[in-house]
């Protein structure tokens, strides 16, 4: 699985030979910030946006895209319009809405663009509890919750919809993924730590490298859950907040059998 990248960016997943995966990125915001917080935002102009977006597709055979932060009206517009001239596919979208230090890093005013404009281009939405209440407006406490959320979401144009586990009590994390066929469960053992930076941004690039090797939905969130908690069990304690994951977990235990 490729390094999952920061949240302000576009995640342009590339198919190689033998079922590599490489990754490329287009820059929506730069950030400053460290394991304890974000400090400042500054937005890129959307016609950067569309230009970065513009140069990688005519370049390279896109198999797979993600988005992450994508603050504003007008960047999710020029995303919007980038995926569509360029026919971009399967497209698995990242709600990021909240930072894990709590910051705000989706506007209020751009909720309704997010749904509207970008959700019907989805395969898949990787909200986490509290994105699926913000999305659909209601309050998830139980299981059904999660699903007629989830259901909602699909309402909205998406074609399937992953509302994660992390953000409830349970034990072990049932993340679920809902589509036409109806509704899947993912179990994980909890893992306590508080390198949890990234979490989500992780599980939703491995879901798109997934795809973009041609693995099908149910098969690409099952990886990206066990790629998810390796990372999370091996992440190396960086930092005085939320820090990291390993994002290179196998060959971290292929060097120790070495």
């Amino acid at each position: 699985m490729p390094k999952a990248p920061r949240a302000a960016q576009i995640t342009i997943v590339l198919f190689a030979v033998l079922a590599i995966v490489y990754g490329v990125s287009v820059i929506t915001a730069i950030t400053a910030q460290n394991t304890m917080g974000v400090r400042a935002v500054q937005e890129i102009d959307p016609d950067v946006i569309a230009a970065q977006l513009d140069a990688l597709a005519e370049d390279f055979q896109i198999a797979a895209l993600k988005t992450g932060m994508l603050a504003s009206v007008a960047i999710i517009e020029a995303v919007v319009a980038g995926i569509k001239h360029h026919a971009l596919r399967p497209l698995v979208v990242d709600p990021v809405m909240i930072a894990k230090s709590g910051d705000r890093l989706l506007r209020e005013d751009a909720v309704e663009t997010l749904r509207r404009a970008l959700l019907p281009l989805a395969h898949l939405v990787t909200p986490n509890i509290p994105e699926a209440e913000v999305l659909t407006g209601h309050t998830i406490r139980t299981h059904e919750d999660r699903v007629a959320a989830g259901r909602a979401i699909i309402d909205l144009g998406a074609h399937a919809v992953v509302i994660k586990g992390g953000h409830s009590d349970e034990d072990p994390i049932v993340d679920l993924l809902i589509d036409s066929e109806g509704v899947h469960e993912f179990r994980a053992a909890r893992i306590v730590t508080r390198s949890t930076h990234g979490t989500g941004c992780t599980f939703s690039a491995a879901i798109a490298a997934s795809l973009g090797r041609g693995d099908n939905l149910a098969t690409a969130v099952a990886e990206a859950r066990q790629y998810l908690s390796a990372a999370l069990a091996q992440a190396p304690g960086l930092g005085h907040g939320h820090g990291p994951l390993n994002h290179f977990p196998a060959r971290q235990e292929a060097n120790a059998r070495h």
